[in-house]
């Protein structure tokens, strides 16, 4: 059984039966019947072996991995510059989101911290690449706080389009809260941006430092308050002309332990070595 998640933004009796449920009953399962069980991190590991009173030998890390022929800012930086022009944004401080867009990610707070930005730096956009239920209550609340001209709403793109998109960004932001649905993740968006040679804002929680660890391709905000985002945002903005050179070491992190040809050979011993132990 292979786990990319355990169950997160769980609303009410309706979601735990469509979500804990399922997973509590497959990880019981999977304890007393499979040969193995993977997981995204070693820290999801921890927590659900902690939880499920499994042993962790049981458990091998299969962690999430970037196509990096794919994420390749050389690739695509001269598409992204087209597009930022073609957008009317050739003038502006792009900090850029893809993903899905709920309620519990930190975009409210993003939208927030915009607009305290706008008060000190006038080229600052947030832009917003996605879909989700949260959607139509943040365009509600961009048009009643007047910052149409600040936040930037996208439609979902194909998959193969993404880099373009990141390429026309200044940089990433991975906004999550300190919440226990996401403190042992391994957000792909993450790894995306830095594979792009993207400088990403981030909120200091395990999941975030467990891959930028003290780097210069990232900068920490203590926490999803919508003052410590805006700090975050001026803070890169003040800092412009090093982005680029600080986004190489983020380009090399990824190129050294998460491309999936790494996520391979890192997986292949620990699952070689786990089936002998269980002949």
């Amino acid at each position: 059984l292979d786990v990319r998640s355990t169950p997160v933004e769980v609303e009410g009796l309706a979601g735990f039966i469509q979500n804990v449920l399922p997973f509590t009953l497959a990880i019981s399962m999977a304890k007393k019947l499979f040969d193995g069980l993977t997981i995204i991190t070693s820290l999801m590991r921890d927590e659900v072996c902690d939880r499920f009173r499994i042993d962790p030998s049981f458990v091998g890390v299969w962690t999430s991995g970037v196509t990096t022929s794919l994420f390749d800012p050389e690739r695509h930086n001269h598409h992204g510059d087209l597009l930022k022009r073609e957008l009317g944004l050739s003038n502006r401080f792009v900090v850029f989101y893809h993903g899905v867009v709920t309620f519990r990610r930190g975009l409210i707070e993003c939208v927030e911290g915009i607009e305290d930005v706008v008060k000190r730096q006038k080229d600052i956009i947030l832009f917003l690449l996605g879909s989700g239920p949260a959607l139509p209550y943040l365009k509600k609340m961009v048009q009643k706080r007047n910052l149409q001209d600040r936040v930037f709403f996208h439609e979902p793109v194909d998959y193969n389009l993404v880099p373009k998109y990141i390429a026309m960004c200044d940089v990433g932001i991975v906004p999550l809260p300190d919440l226990p649905d996401w403190r042992n993740q391994c957000p792909l968006k993450l790894l995306e941006y830095l594979s792009m040679g993207k400088v990403v804002i981030a909120t200091d929680i395990p999941a975030n430092r467990e891959v930028i660890g003290e780097n210069r391709c990232g900068i920490y905000v203590s926490s999803a308050d919508p003052a410590e985002i805006a700090e975050g945002m001026t803070y890169a903005y003040a800092n412009r002309q090093n982005l680029k050179e600080w986004g190489k070491h983020g380009r090399e992190l990824v190129r050294g332990h998460y491309t999936w040809e790494k996520v391979v050979s890192d997986l292949e011993p620990v699952s070689y070595t786990h089936l002998r132990a269980h002949e």
